[in-house]
């Protein structure tokens, strides 16, 4: 594959290197986390990315991207609203998997003592795991179709679970489309499947599993003071929480069923793929329709199901320290989505253009004083930029960034989401024991609770690449810059 340098961290694939390329492809890495792209599928993917109708300027290749199905994880696509076409695999199972932040006015001197208990606290109140419910919350077929159409406000109004400002500090403040360009349905649960339904019915407020995770932080060094001061981030040593989850069995069956709807449907659009991961059909089709109507609600879905897990996060707070959630100033900073397609306007050859841009593995990076870009991020960020999120896994940072202008020219207002997985679960638990994981966790000060002992192992720090790696390329490249890095004293595992 011919891989052309541009500068530091970009990296070119000609749109010459294959005949059916549309746009040419680029990648922004490290020499050392190119190596680990070249080990997999990922950049072949994102080739065959850039030979989808309607694909526009380039695709971009984030830092921690790696094989996925049909697109990369870690993968940005522009597609023509009009001309283009609607991939399901440019989204992903998860729909609206996504990273929220929550800031405290404890600091470690706080909570060090009292870890174990808040950490248990929370694993009772906040059900993870494979197939995991919450018995207590009862919820209603027409309870799961508002929640479909109106996100995390009716899990606040219907149920309390909240506080009734939370959802300004949400990415579409928790209701989607809550910010629109052009002609996108409305979420529709009558286009989603029974089985879909019966699923996710009693998963609201559940962790799942996988690589889905809620940590108890702190703050280890602060880079940008008056970002971090914006966002409630204080001090050096003041715990944070981390919560990274999605829309659970919901999201994964309207995936599993539109993909079938357009893997069926794509010869009768005429439509030649490289690979059938990529299924897809006009953004204009009927299929298309359905499906987004369908998304809709799997991203409302994912919203209401992190409110209701930050609910029970305060209460678990005040089980622990015997004060209100509100004393201890347990709010919001962001809420952000990063498996998703949103209809927007971005430049190309320097026309605006209204565009499906499908992030799979990929976070919104907006910059802020951006007309149009800073009108869909909370007031509090206008002037600086979009709060963005990198996690991390049990043992390693996680980072909290803040969008840039570079985001808009090179990856369509996109960054990094994670760390990116560099060994399969398989091969995590070929090479280590849970129960070492989890005594060389707790001998550098990391308590960790999971449902099973294989959840610890396969999710293993060493399984991922250092996310310090990914940020450092994602600041040196202009899309999204440091802020504050965070690290882990507590950890639960889904």
């Amino acid at each position: 594959m011919p891989l052309q340098k541009i500068s530091e961290d970009v990296w070119l694939i000609p749109r010459s290197y294959r005949s059916d390329m549309r746009v040419p492809t680029y990648i922004f890495a490290s020499e050392k986390l190119l190596q680990k792209m070249l080990t997999d599928r990922t950049l072949l993917q994102a080739v065959n990315v850039a030979t989808l109708p309607g694909v526009l300027k380039h695709v971009a290749v984030l830092p921690d991207a790696h094989e996925g199905y049909g697109f990369p994880i870690g993968g940005v696509a522009a597609i023509d609203a009009t001309e283009g076409v609607i991939s399901p695999g440019g989204v992903g199972y998860d729909i609206n998997c996504g990273v929220r932040l929550m800031v405290t006015n404890l600091m470690e001197s706080d909570v060090r003592s009292r870890i174990t208990e808040l950490v248990n606290a929370i694993f009772r109140n906040v059900p993870a795991g494979l197939g995991s419910r919450r018995k207590d919350l009862v919820v209603t077929h027409s309870d799961l179709d508002r929640i479909a159409v109106e996100g995390a406000r009716y899990i606040v109004e219907k149920y309390g679970l909240g506080w009734n400002e939370d959802y300004k500090y949400i990415e579409e403040e928790g209701k989607f489309p809550r910010y629109r360009t052009g002609n996108i349905p409305d979420p529709d649960p009558s286009v989603v499947s029974r089985e879909a339904k019966s699923r996710g019915e009693s998963q609201i407020g559940t962790l799942g599993s996988g690589n889905h995770f809620l940590e108890i932080q702190r703050v280890e060094r602060i880079y940008d003071r008056e970002a971090a001061k914006a966002m409630g981030i204080f001090s050096e040593g003041q715990i944070t929480i981390l919560i990274h989850c999605g829309s659970r069995g919901y999201g994964h069956q309207i995936c599993s069923d539109y993909l079938k709807v357009m893997e069926r449907a794509v010869s009768k659009y005429n439509i030649r793929l490289p690979d059938r991961e990529l299924a897809c059909t006009p953004a204009s089709s009927p299929e298309a329709t359905q499906y987004l109507k369908a998304f809709g609600c799997a991203v409302n879905f994912a919203f209401a199901n992190r409110q209701a897990i930050s609910h029970w996060v305060r209460q678990s707070f005040e089980q622990v320290f015997k004060r209100p959630a509100e004393e201890m100033d347990l709010r919001i900073v962001y809420d952000v989505c990063h498996n998703i397609v949103k209809l927007e306007k971005h430049k190309i050859d320097g026309e605006s253009r209204d565009v499906f841009v499908h992030r799979k593995g990929a976070t919104r990076s907006f910059p802020g004083n951006t007309p149009y870009y800073s009108d869909m991020i909370p007031a509090t960020y206008k002037s600086l930029g979009q709060p963005v999120f990198v996690p991390g896994s049990m043992g390693t940072a996680s980072w909290v960034l803040l969008g840039q202008p570079g985001s808009l020219e090179l990856t369509f207002g996109s960054t990094a989401h994670g760390a990116g997985r560099q060994m399969s679960r398989a091969g995590a638990k070929r090479q280590y024991r849970g129960d070492q994981v989890v005594r060389a966790l707790e001998n550098r000060g990391i308590y960790v609770k999971g449902d099973t002992m294989d959840t610890i192992v396969e999710e293993v720090p060493e399984a991922y690449k250092n996310p310090d790696d990914v940020v450092e390329v994602v600041h040196n490249v202009g899309i999204s810059s440091k802020v504050a890095r965070l690290v882990p004293i507590g950890v639960v595992k889904g």
